[in-house]
């Protein structure tokens, strides 16, 4: 028989994931700023104090929808540097996964609400993109390794990943996000990782 410890922590969980999954149908629906921790409590059928045990603030709870979604795509893996591997091989993996966060629907939506509260409020939006940074981080950590190893020549791992990043982004996340494009399709993204690694390995490899 399963401890009454092991059944309170599972009610837990639940009540999280469904905390969760009542957030990102109300920020989508709604918008940041009129989306309220009342309205996800009543949504996710729980009280108002069990939000906030879980999310001390809406700005946390949304960064933290952000991560859930990047695991749920990603299935959790990061992708490690590797030296005994081709830097281009391991380059193309990380830039799939990126593909895969940005050709999701529900994060293209998130985006847009981040977006949209933070134009209204600066400062807002500076915590977000603090928050919603760690979610690059991997690709910055895979920099600094491959650097450290002595393959990649650069002393700034951070510039050199968003260097990469708005190689990839400047065709697969702000033409959807301002001028709701469509997701690129596979022959597109193959393109755009390819160039966007060859160009950045030619300068830094």
């Amino acid at each position: 028989m399963p401890s009454s410890s092991a059944t309170s922590q599972r009610l837990t969980d639940r009540k999280r994931r469904a905390i969760i999954e009542a957030a990102i149908e109300e920020f989508r629906l709604s918008g940041y700023e009129t989306t309220s921790m009342d309205r996800i409590a009543a949504r996710a059928a729980v009280s108002k104090r069990t939000v906030y045990n879980h999310f001390p603030s809406k700005e946390v709870l949304f960064a933290q929808i952000l991560h859930h979604l990047w695991q749920a795509i990603a299935g959790g893996e990061e992708v490690v540097y590797r030296h005994d591997r081709p830097l281009r091989e391991q380059l193309l993996e990380l830039i799939a996964q990126k593909f895969r966060l940005l050709n999701d629907e529900a994060f293209v939506s998130l985006a847009r609400v981040a977006i949209a509260a933070g134009i209204h409020s600066p400062e807002r939006a500076q915590q977000m993109v603090e928050r919603m940074g760690e979610r690059e981080e991997g690709l910055t950590v895979w920099i600094r390794a491959a650097a450290a190893a002595g393959r990649l020549n650069t002393k700034d791992p951070v510039f050199a990943s968003h260097q990469l990043q708005g190689l990839i982004k400047g065709f697969a996340f702000w033409p959807q996000i301002t001028l709701a494009q469509p997701p690129l399709d596979a022959a597109a993204q193959k393109q755009v990782a390819e160039s966007a690694v060859d160009m950045f390995l030619a300068y830094y490899a």
